[in-house]
C-alpha cells in the first residue's frame, strides 16, 4: 500500500518567517512574540500592544483571544466641522475613547441639518454608555438646560466641553478664555498697538461673553479705554464664527483705525486678513491680526498666523477620562476644568506703524 508521508515541518518555515516578521516590526524577540500571541503572562503593556501593532500593520489577522471587543458606544455631539477646530477635537476624543475599547458615534451638527435634540435621540436608541457635547447648547447662555437634566434623571453619564451652564450634574471642560485674551492683547500692546479691537462671534455663548469681558479689563488696565462701556461702544464687534464674519467686522475695526485685531478664531482671522488687503492694508506691516484655535494649516498661510493655541489634546483627555469615571460608577469632579491657551507667535502679527 503507498503511503503518503506529509513532512513535520511543512508549516514551519512560514512560522518562523512569520514570528521574524513581527518581531523586526515591534522591535522585539520572537520568544516575546510567541508569549503575546499565546497569551502568556510577564510582558509589559507597551510592547504587547507593539506586538499587536505590528500584526495589524502587516497584515495578519489577530487570534480569537486578542481581538479586542468593543466596551461600548459613547455619543459624541460636535457643532459643523467647516472650522477645523471641531474636526480636531472630534478625532482627540475619538482616539481617546477608542484607546479605551469604546466605539464612538460622531453626531456633526449643520444648519438646517440634524438638531442637539434629535441627536440625542438617537443616541439614546442606540443605547450609548454616555454623551460628549462639545461647543453644544450648554454654552448658549440663552437655551434651555432641561434636554440635559433629563439625560442626567435617566442616569445617563455626560460630559461637556468648551462652555460652562450653571445647575447640570455634570464635568465641564474649557479653554481658559480670559487668559487667550489676555495673552492676546499683551502682545499687541508689546509691539506698541495702542488701538486694539476685538472681532467676536454672538455674546450669548460663554467663550465669547468670557472673551468680551476679559478683553474690557485688559483694555481699561493697559489705560487703551476708560471704561468697559468705551471698550463694547468703540473696539468690539459682534459677528460670526466665519471667514466672511471676520472680514466684515475687521472691515469695520480697520476703518476705525485699529492697528490690531484680535479675533474669536483662524476662520475670523483669516476673514480679517482679507479685509485688511481690500483696504490696501499690509499684514503685518500696517495692521497686526491674532486668530484663536491654532487650527490645522494655520502655520502654512500667508502670513503664518499668530494665534492662540487651544489645548485640545489635553482637554479631550480629562473629558474622556470623567466620562469613564461617570461610567464605571465613580463620580468626576464637578468645578469646571480650565486649561491654559498657548500664545503661538507667527508672521501676522508685528510692530505697530507711525500714527496714521
Amino acid at each position: 500500500m503507498k503511503t503518503t508521508t506529509r513532512p513535520a515541518s511543512s508549516r514551519l518555515p512560514f512560522v518562523r518567517t512569520r514570528l521574524s516578521d513581527l518581531a523586526a516590526q515591534a522591535g522585539v524577540s520572537t520568544a516575546t512574540v510567541s508569549r503575546v500571541l499565546n497569551g502568556k503572562p510577564g510582558v509589559a503593556g507597551e510592547t504587547r500592544q507593539a506586538v499587536l501593532t505590528a500584526l495589524d500593520v502587516l497584515g495578519y489577522e489577530r487570534p480569537a483571544a486578542l481581538r479586542s471587543r468593543p466596551a461600548g458606544l459613547v455619543g459624541l455631539i460636535v457643532p459643523e466641522l467647516s472650522n477645523p477646530v471641531f474636526p480636531a477635537f472630534a478625532q482627540a476624543i475619538e482616539s481617546q475613547l477608542s484607546e479605551q475599547g469604546y466605539t464612538p458615534l460622531l453626531c456633526t451638527q449643520s444648519p438646517g441639518g440634524t438638531t442637539e435634540d434629535e441627536y440625542i435621540e438617537t443616541l439614546i436608541d442606540h443605547a450609548v454608555d454616555g454623551i460628549v457635547f462639545a461647543s453644544g447648547k450648554h454654552a448658549d447662555m440663552r437655551a434651555s438646560r432641561e434636554r440635559y437634566q433629563r439625560l442626567r434623571g435617566r442616569g445617563l453619564p455626560i460630559v461637556f466641553v468648551n462652555g460652562f451652564a450653571e445647575g447640570i450634574d455634570a464635568p465641564f471642560v474649557s479653554p481658559d478664555d480670559a487668559a487667550s485674551i489676555e495673552l492676546s492683547v499683551r502682545h499687541l500692546v508689546s509691539l506698541g498697538h495702542r488701538r486694539i479691537g476685538l472681532a467676536i462671534g454672538p455674546d450669548r455663548f460663554v467663550p465669547a461673553r468670557r472673551k468680551i469681558d476679559a478683553f474690557c479689563a485688559e483694555l481699561v488696565a493697559h489705560e487703551l479705554a476708560s471704561s468697559a462701556e468705551e471698550v463694547k461702544a468703540k473696539h468690539i464687534v459682534g459677528t460670526l464664527y466665519t471667514l466672511e464674519g471676520g472680514q466684515a467686522a475687521a472691515s469695520e475695526l480697520f476703518a476705525g483705525g485699529h492697528t490690531g485685531v484680535v479675533t474669536g478664531s483662524d476662520l475670523m482671522a483669516l476673514g480679517a486678513i482679507r479685509a485688511a488687503r481690500q483696504q490696501g492694508l499690509s499684514v503685518p506691516g500696517d495692521v497686526s491680526v491674532v486668530g484663536y484655535d491654532d487650527s490645522p494649516l494655520v502655520a502654512f498661510t500667508d502670513p503664518p498666523l499668530t494665534t492662540v493655541r487651544q489645548p485640545v489634546t489635553e482637554m479631550a483627555r480629562a473629558a474622556v477620562s470623567a466620562l469613564l469615571s461617570e461610567i464605571h460608577g465613580e463620580r468626576a469632579p464637578r468645578t469646571e476644568l480650565l486649561f491654559t491657551p498657548e500664545l503661538v507667535v507667527r508672521g501676522s502679527t508685528g510692530a505697530a506703524p507711525n500714527p496714521r
